[in-house]
């Protein structure tokens, strides 16, 4: 032979493909069984499927019991989306061949992009009883079980891999369990596992994940820390931004929070969650005006967003616009939007308007479902007594010291009542 494999793989790396090309064709005519083998792993490398297919199959016609050749066609298939015969390839391997994990890895993969999941599970756990303490299987169910939401079934089976010292050969085992462990709800589990993954590979998922993370335990700065560079990695990605800026209101940065949400709806103008918070923040610098457009915009993107509602109904509320408040509920019961705390507000802004029986209609109305809320019990009894009704007012008052008996404040007014003759 004129050239040598390694000498056309250094002809088609110096960029002269076609002529690397017309020397694989030629050397494949006098290639023998161990190099045909060699030039079919090569075209597969450099995505000719089509020209590795037809050799691999002959050299499977010579030895049919070869599992490595088996799996290596099912291979070749799966390049060339034919899923069904890569199939047929992988269930002729033999349980007792060394390539048959293998395959069983690649039918439970195919399966599972067919949709028969339970397939898929069914191949990996018959694999692992042959080789239970396989680590690539255990990885491969565990990886499996994260696919599907099943976080806890999961993490069993990455942590014996993880105690084999199995590594993915893409992607990271600390940063699988650092999702399984945070999915669970076990925060400080996946903290340590974050910690350890981001190192290995900095991907989006795995910098939001663990900004997530650490929001929930009140990491501020390492939420912050990891959003920010997932911002600056990829500042399309929308969902960071919500959790970038309550990252900078726990450390009360609250400009930087306020400009990253701005910087959110530059991207999404239709995140009515940024609209929100970005509402919010204006109300905490003081600045009523802009609050109440954002809140107004994320109201008319999302009626249902109650926080939003809530938001500018209490803004309202503080600057005495009674009639708004009033037109805002009625405008959302009419859509079917039905929570107590729009009675709530409703009530306080009937109150305002002093239309006394309205208001006391209302807060009876809901006052079952506030029997254990100190302000709503407060609320209440203020205005009884302000309609006369102190014998009712004095035993929401006592309610309220039953929940919070340091509340100065009521002490001295239930006092004042009892003093009074009640």
């Amino acid at each position: 032979m004129k050239y040598s494999l390694e000498q056309i793989m250094e002809i088609i790396q110096q960029g002269n493909t076609e002529k690397g090309l017309e020397l694989l064709n030629e050397f494949e005519k006098e290639a023998d069984h161990q190099q045909q083998y060699d030039l079919v792993q090569l075209y597969n490398e450099l995505g000719r499927p089509d020209k590795a297919e037809p050799l691999v199959q002959y050299l499977i016609q010579n030895y049919p019991d070869e599992g490595e050749l088996l799996t290596t066609a099912a291979e070749t298939a799966i390049d060339m989306d034919k899923e069904d015969e890569a199939i047929e390839w992988l269930l002729e391997v033999d349980k007792k061949d060394e390539a048959f994990l293998q395959a069983q890895m690649l039918l439970a993969d195919l399966y599972q992009l067919q949709g028969l999941d339970e397939v898929a599970e069914s191949k990996l756990k018959a694999a692992l009883q042959e080789a239970p303490e396989e680590p690539v299987l255990l990885a491969g169910l565990g990886d499996y079980y994260l696919e599907q939401g099943d976080f806890s079934k999961s993490i069993p089976y990455l942590k014996q891999a993880e105690r084999q010292g199995f590594e993915f050969p893409e992607g990271s085992l600390d940063l699988r369990l650092a999702e399984a462990y945070s999915s669970t709800g076990n925060f400080e589990d996946a903290m340590s596992y974050y910690e350890k993954g981001i190192k290995e590979k900095q991907e989006p998922q795995a910098l939001f994940g663990y900004g997530y993370t650490a929001l929930q335990v009140s990491d501020y700065q390492t939420a912050s820390k990891q959003l920010e560079e997932l911002k600056a990695m990829d500042p399309e990605f929308v969902t960071l931004y919500p959790y970038l800026v309550r990252a900078y209101e726990g450390v009360e940065h609250f400009d930087q929070a306020l400009k990253t949400a701005e910087d959110g709806l530059s991207v999404d103008e239709f995140n009515d969650q940024l609209f929100l918070e970005a509402g919010k923040l204006h109300m905490a610098l003081d600045d009523q005006s802009s609050s109440e457009k954002r809140l107004r915009e994320a109201l008319s993107l999302n009626p249902a967003n109650r926080d939003a509602a809530f938001a500018v109904l209490e803004l309202w509320h503080t600057q005495e616009d009674y009639e708004s408040m009033i037109d805002l509920v009625s405008y959302l019961k009419d859509i079917k939007e039905d929570d107590p705390g729009l009675d709530w507000y409703l009530g306080k802004a009937q109150w305002g308007e002093e239309d006394f029986n309205k208001a006391l209609e209302t807060y009876k109305g809901i006052q079952q479902e506030y029997t254990e809320n100190e302000l709503f019990l407060e609320d209440y009894g203020r205005l009884l007594l302000e309609l006369g009704y102190r014998e009712q007012a004095l035993r929401h008052f006592r309610s309220v010291l039953s929940i919070d008996p340091a509340n100065t404040e009521i002490q001295e007014l239930v006092t004042d009542l009892e003093d009074s003759g009640m």
